[in-house]
């Protein structure tokens, strides 16, 4: 590529790395043509500088902007980085915004404590009466006060910056850093976001409003793409519990409300009723309007969702949220359509008690994305673990014109080895405490000959510390550190600090899949030798799993893979790409179970992957280590 390529595209970089040359190029030719692209790089290729040069370029010279949605806080990080590397080498004015949850922006103190619709709701009412003062220091009889107006030209001149800082400068000035974002935006040609600021349809109407933008006229780039089905069928689904109904009444009681109270006692004894006296663990499919008429019986539906409205409006004036507002809130989304949904009532064990809940749960995330793409300029998926491509140009719902790309990995094939070992098995019905300690010795002579750092995936918290229980004692000339669920941030920062410093000695970081690090973790140089996967993080084949099943198998005929064993094939693949992530660094892949060894998931791995299937592990580990 050569040096008037790389300044028409604005690469802010000397050297560009092997295979992301054709990436910059399928993308500048995709947003020349107005192709949409799914898009499969894997670690280290360059996605986000490869994506955005192209998209910016393209867009400096036309009447559009670009949207780079990511759902990770450190890439949000890279992308303005980027930006700010581009506007420093090629001297081009770049205004950008960078923007996350409204409710993660709000400096009122116990705001980040709220659901996201409690958030809402509360923001509403506090802006409405006029009881917040960083929305009222903001605006002025609804236009931008002079001190708004300053400290946006303060943010214009120093973008392109990132959200923490932004929030830190209009908190000092005590302003509203999320209708400051909004303003900047409006004057900005690229926006960094979350998902849902495009995806979601109330948001994306409120945020392109408030922007002054069009979707039409917006390049969406969507980086680690393989969430976004995931995130988008979670936005779209909703639960009622036994537990938030007790919690609700309290609540109305709290407040003097004796008719809700007796309400929503009636619809604690609807879900007991639907449970059936279940036993932990069991479930059914719900019909939706048996449900309707079951609160008919108490009152007319829709006067009851106004009432619990009415009351949580009251609620949160004294304590910011209300689980009466929760309820209504799932009565009317209850009403929506069939159709690429599922209805459920469980019951589970909480904590020694028997909770009974109703779920609401989406199936189909096209239902949220196809709309974006399709009336987006142009929209780019891209993901480290975007295979099969075919997949998710099918379930979110893309044109079949799509371009579809795979890339191989910049990184120099021998210094990795991608290791199959054929021994042992996570499923169900094998497990018992006999392969649990196959499994433990099998993991200590995995990292027997590992000259540093090792990280052993498991497929859920409770199987690792099956294993731990043997594995501790066999492999004790290791220190060994245990993942906790739900880490804090600061509480992974801690752990991952601390495994670092045993880079020299050598530790053992027992985490699971979808876990605090099995994605969003760089550990570049000796850091990290050697990552194993142990088993396969299959879901158990419940109600919502079958339903998703028979309708990807009624929509595509593809129920199998795309519902139950491509998802969780991608959750091995992102823990396994913990471990190599820069040109330099040497480690060790294993994959550990028979399944493995099956054509059925043999095939799942990425094409520019050179697997090798070995019982004898640990003299192959040690000799890739000597040889490299």
């Amino acid at each position: 590529m050569d040096d008037k390529f790389k300044k028409d595209i604005l690469f802010p970089y000397d050297k560009i790395r092997a295979e992301q040359d054709k990436l910059v190029k399928d993308i500048k030719d995709a947003v020349e043509n107005k192709k949409s692209m799914i898009i499969h790089a894997p670690t280290g290729l360059g996605k986000t500088v490869a994506a955005l040069c192209p998209a910016l370029s393209f867009a400096l010279k036309r009447d559009v902007n670009v949207f780079f949605l990511t759902s990770r806080h450190t890439q949000h990080q890279i992308a303005i980085e980027t930006l700010r590397q581009i506007k420093e080498k090629h001297d081009v004015e770049i205004v950008a915004t960078d923007i996350i949850g409204k409710k993660w922006m709000c400096p009122v103190p116990g705001t980040k404590e709220l659901y996201s619709n409690e958030f809402s709701d509360y923001c509403k009412s506090q802006k409405e009466e006029k009881k917040c003062e960083f929305y009222s220091n903001t605006y002025d009889k609804s236009k931008l006060s002079v001190k708004a107006k300053q400290a946006l030209d303060e943010l214009r001149e120093f973008s392109p910056m990132h959200v923490d800082k932004l929030i830190d400068v209009c908190t000092e000035k005590r302003l509203c850093p999320y209708e400051m974002s909004m303003k900047l935006a409006a004057k900005s040609k690229v926006v960094v976001a979350d998902y849902y600021y495009i995806f979601n349809e109330s948001v994306r109407e409120i945020f392109l409003k408030k922007s002054g933008k069009s979707l039409e006229n917006s390049i969406v780039i969507v980086d680690e793409g393989h969430n976004l089905p995931n995130r988008l069928m979670e936005l779209l689904s909703q639960k009622l519990s036994s537990r938030i109904i007790s919690r609700a009444v309290s609540e109305a009681k709290k407040y003097g409300h004796t008719d809700m109270t007796r309400c929503l006692k009636r619809i604690q004894k609807i879900l007991l009723e639907l449970s059936g006296n279940m036993e932990s663990g069991k479930e059914r499919l719900l019909d939706r309007q048996m449900f309707i008429d079951k609160i008919n019986e108490i009152g007319e539906y829709s006067e009851i969702i106004t009432d619990m409205e009415f009351i949580s409006e009251g609620v949160r004036e004294e304590q910011k949220q209300s689980y009466v507002g929760s309820i209504g809130k799932f009565l009317k989304g209850w009403k929506g359509p069939d159709e690429g949904f599922v209805r459920i009532v469980r019951a589970r064990n909480f904590m020694g008690k028997m909770v009974t809940e109703i779920v609401y749960n989406c199936l189909d995330p096209s239902l949220m994305s196809k709309e974006a793409v399709d009336n987006s300029y142009l929209t780019i998926v891209m993901s480290g673990t975007m295979t099969p491509t075919s997949m998710y140009k099918e379930i979110l719902g893309f044109p079949e014109d799509t371009v579809e790309k795979q890339y191989d990995s910049p990184f120099p094939p021998e210094n990795r080895l991608n290791l199959i070992v054929p021994e042992t098995t996570t499923k169900y019905n094998f497990r018992c405490e006999q392969e649990y300690k196959k499994i433990a010795a099998a993991c200590a002579g995995l990292v027997k000959y590992v000259p540093g750092n090792s990280i052993i995936f498991f497929p859920s918290y409770s199987l690792r510390d099956k294993v731990d229980n043997y594995f501790s004692q066999i492999c004790n000339n290791r220190n060994i550190l245990l993942e906790r669920p739900m880490l804090s941030k600061e509480e992974k920062t801690v752990l991952l600090e601390e495994f670092k410093g045993y880079k020299d000695t050598g530790a053992v970081l027992l985490g699971v899949n979808s876990g605090s690090f099995s994605e969003g973790i760089d550990l570049i140089g000796d850091f990290l030798k050697c990552v194993i996967v142990v088993g396969l993080p299959l879901r158990p084949p419940d109600l919502q799993i079958q339903e998703l099943i028979k309708y990807y198998d009624k929509k595509f005929g593809k129920g199998w893979d795309y519902g139950y064993k491509l998802p969780a094939f991608i959750k091995c693949l992102q823990s396994a790409g913990r471990c190599i992530r820069s040109e330099t660094d040497i480690g060790v892949i294993a994959f550990l179970d028979t399944r493995y060894a099956w054509s059925t998931y043999l095939k799942c791995f990425p094409p520019e992957w050179t697997m090798k299937m070995s019982k004898d592990y640990e003299r192959v580990i040690k000799e890739f280590f000597e040889e490299v």
